[in-house]
């Protein structure tokens, strides 16, 4: 089979990463696989050499506009594919108004969001433009269900597709937690928080660092780390300054060693306000961490009795589910971690979830003739 995968950008984020992966693992099973990003320098690409990336250069002037949209119509009529499957809004809605202008046998549009980071225009788009695509789909029920009650899509016109994890690259790395809890200085028998994920509003840090001064006052030895960077970097190095935790936590910027870190941390803990499914959350399952989340979006669904969910925006029950997985004795935390494990590998793995994508494309294939 011949798949383009078009999607916004190829930046470290969940979306663009699941992209990626499943790029090189549609190539690695026979498959011709082009990856084409709208926008920016890619950040994350795929290692099997047989998969074609091109960059469209993108910017925010028409005449750009007007050029990359050119340049993405020939780059997918020269590969000829048997399915484009876009990712995110951007590229959802170019890979729609192409296919006014040329034939593409099968469009897979794939939202990863409760409302793609947008309000009622973006889903007036969506529902205004579905009719161009064969099927949609969403990372997590609740977010499919999101899209059906804004009318972005009618019932039964998006289905749910879980992401993917790599189980291999995600797993528990003795070695790398030894040597990293030397490099990020925290002593032996200290317990580590680990967040991961840009600093973007939706991830709501301020949650995190209110929580984290609360916990520490009655757990004093706990450290934070949180990989990533954004606009709010400034907003949150001043709160961490006023709320006297600045010297317990870290901001490392962007990391690409992120199963790494996860070995490293004790807790893996996700503040978010709202998650399409909570990706970062099953990487730290299939690392083996005790996962403290937000109860939002799809995070429920991944995480089952396999951690410790409190509601989104409520500091004071975030603090109060880190202290629990602080004390958590460490047989129960061991075989906590250990299920969480379990069951990434049983319901979210990556060679689960690409199969599970080859089977739709045949389907919609299907449908289409």
């Amino acid at each position: 089979m011949r798949i383009a995968l078009l999607i916004t950008s190829l930046g470290v984020a969940g979306a663009e990463r699941l992209v990626v992966d499943l790029a090189d693992r549609f190539a690695s099973l026979g498959h011709q696989v082009l990856v084409v990003y709208l926008t920016g320098s890619a950040e994350v690409l795929p290692v099997h050499p047989d998969v074609t990336v091109l960059g469209a250069g993108m910017t925010r002037s028409p005449v750009s506009v007007l050029k990359s949209l050119l340049a993405v119509r020939r780059a997918i009529r020269a590969f000829r594919p048997d399915v484009v499957n876009s990712h995110l809004v951007h590229a959802s809605l170019v890979a729609r108004l192409l296919r006014l202008t040329m034939r593409t046998p099968r469009l897979v549009s794939s939202a990863h969001n409760m409302d793609e980071g947008g309000g009622r225009g973006r889903m007036l788009a969506y529902r205004m433009s579905d009719w161009l695509v064969d099927i949609s789909t969403n990372v997590s029920d609740e977010a499919v269900a999101a899209f059906v009650a804004r009318g972005a899509v009618k019932p039964g016109r998006m289905v749910t597709m879980h992401n993917g994890i790599d189980v291999e690259k995600f797993r528990f790395m003795p070695q790398a937690r030894d040597d990293l809890r030397k490099t990020l200085g925290c002593a032996e028998g200290k317990k580590l928080l680990l967040a991961v994920g840009r600093f973007h509003e939706l991830k709501d840090y301020p949650n995190l660092i209110r929580a984290f001064a609360q916990a520490r006052l009655l757990r004093p030895g706990i450290q934070l780390v949180i990989a990533g960077d954004g606009l709010l970097r400034t907003e949150l190095e001043a709160m961490m300054e006023s709320l006297g935790v600045a010297d317990d936590v870290h901001l490392l910027g962007v990391r690409h060693d992120v199963p790494e870190l996860m070995s490293a941390c004790d807790i893996f803990v996700l503040s978010s306000a709202s998650e399409g499914f909570g990706l970062v959350v099953a990487e730290a399952m299939a690392c083996g961490r005790v996962v403290v989340a937000t109860d939002c979006g799809g995070v429920r669904e991944v995480v089952g009795n396999e951690g410790l969910l409190v509601p989104p925006q409520d500091s004071e029950k975030l603090a109060s589910a880190i202290v629990a997985a602080v004390d958590l004795d460490p047989a129960a935390a061991a075989a906590m971690a250990l299920r969480a494990r379990q069951r990434v590998e049983a319901l979210y793995s990556l060679d689960r979830a690409a199969q599970k994508w080859l089977a739709l494309y045949d389907a919609v294939y299907a449908h289409a003739a």
